[in-house]
């Protein structure tokens, strides 16, 4: 096995974390969980980067985290591995290639409008009924394993639905973490006497990026405001949802359709015909942004459109994840022992459950079910996917075909 020099991260190793990120992002199909496991094998096992304690000293704190956490767990190893260059690269490889065929997918939309209303893509708005169904059932088991983060789930889920918005759903999450603090108990803390992983980033510089996330957080929605409907609005859309999102690239669902289907930047349908897309291609759920960006019109409220649409939306969802983890990593070994830290991520995490419930019973539901043949599609999917344990790329294309056939919708 390779040595351990993660410690002095070299840049010269940028091009070396590229490819190996580069061939995760095209082959890492399954989700966030999978994701994990795949770094695992090809980083601590077949490359030997690390060991399995630092891994999963890393692991617990993106878990802890905003953004997603793969993709944060990605960029921690490359930024340890090749410092700043390295956390790039690493970014660069596992995003792109689902990036590319999701911006694609939007303009074969844009180009050929008939496409949104096929059959086809009605399909794969069917398929993301079942692919949320199993993501709240499957999250819900493990964030809410009793009564009263099941409770803290509900009741999330009822504010969502009574206030459908950003503010909404902010308000449930925030609500969340400060009962959960309250409330829960902590979670038992991992064993100590694991290394320490090395941050491979100064304490003074993670202060830097922490302050830097929370300026932007501030700071686009009053750029926003200063020019309504312009393309400010968009850019701190996907950056707050970046920002706000635990639990997984699912749950940024609800909060991009909140920020861009109302105000009229997209219609409901192309919206979640690129989420039932986004889950045919491998990588972090997150590019589905690339899609949005590029579906977006070109000159609405002076948004770029296409490729540089794309490519604004993809940077704005994943620069929050990306300066939370480079600022927290300096100080996580201090933080991760207290026990209120830990009850308030449970609270988030049973309010992250809620929220996506809310969003099956609302948008998702009403967009994608009109009738009998529907309901039977989302159900078979949900079949292969929960009962079968099926691959969601196969279930995504066997959705897709059934819509064609059979003229669902």
């Amino acid at each position: 096995m390779p040595a351990h020099d993660t410690d002095h991260p070299h840049p010269g190793r940028a091009l070396e974390v590229l490819v190996a990120f580069f061939k995760l992002g095209l082959t890492s199909f399954g989700g966030p969980v999978a994701h994990l496991g795949y770094f695992r094998t090809e980083f601590v096992q077949r490359r030997g980067w690390l060991d399995d304690a630092r891994y999963a000293d890393l692991v617990a704190l993106c878990q802890f985290l905003p953004g997603p956490a793969s993709s944060q767990v990605g960029m921690a190893l490359g930024l340890q591995r090749a410092g700043w260059r390295g956390a790039l690269m690493a970014w660069i490889g596992f995003t792109l290639p689902s990036a590319l065929l999701l911006v694609l997918l939007a303009q074969g939309l844009a180009g050929h409008t008939s496409l949104a209303d096929s059959g086809a893509v009605h399909g794969l708005k069917v398929v993301a009924v079942a692919v949320v169904a199993q993501a709240v059932w499957g999250m819900a088991r493990s964030l809410c394993p009793d009564l009263p983060r099941a409770v803290l789930a509900l009741a999330a889920a009822g504010l969502c639905l009574a206030l459908p918005s950003a503010l909404g759903q902010l308000g449930a999450i925030v609500a969340c973490g400060l009962v959960g603090g309250w409330w829960l108990a902590a979670p038992a803390a991992r064993a100590e006497g694991a290394p320490e992983p090395g941050p491979g980033v100064s304490r003074r510089a993670g202060g830097l990026a922490l302050a830097l996330f929370a300026l932007l957080l501030v700071g686009l929605p009053l750029l926003a405001l200063a020019q309504p409907g312009g393309p400010w609005a968009l850019v701190e859309a996907f950056y707050r949802a970046g920002a706000l999102v635990f639990g997984g690239g699912h749950v940024v669902l609800p909060l991009l359709q909140a920020s861009l289907v109302p105000p009229g930047w997209l219609d409901n349908g192309a919206f979640l015909a690129g989420y039932g897309a986004a889950q045919a291609v491998p990588g972090p759920l997150f590019t589905f942004a690339a899609y949005l960006g590029a579906a977006v019109p070109a000159q609405a409220g002076g948004w770029p459109g296409g490729w540089a649409g794309a490519a604004l939306a993809l940077v704005a969802i994943f620069l929050p994840g990306f300066l939370v983890v480079v600022g927290v990593l300096p100080f996580w070994a201090r933080w991760r022992g207290r026990a209120g830290v830990r009850a308030a991520v449970a609270g988030v995490n049973a309010g992250v459950v809620g929220l996506l419930l809310a969003a099956l019973a609302g948008p998702v539901w009403g967009s994608a079910i009109h009738g009998a043949a529907d309901l039977a599609l989302a159900l078979a999917a949900l079949v292969l996917l929960v009962g079968a344990r099926a691959s969601p790329p196969l279930v995504v294309l066997l959705g897709a075909l059934a819509g064609a056939w059979l003229g669902v919708g």
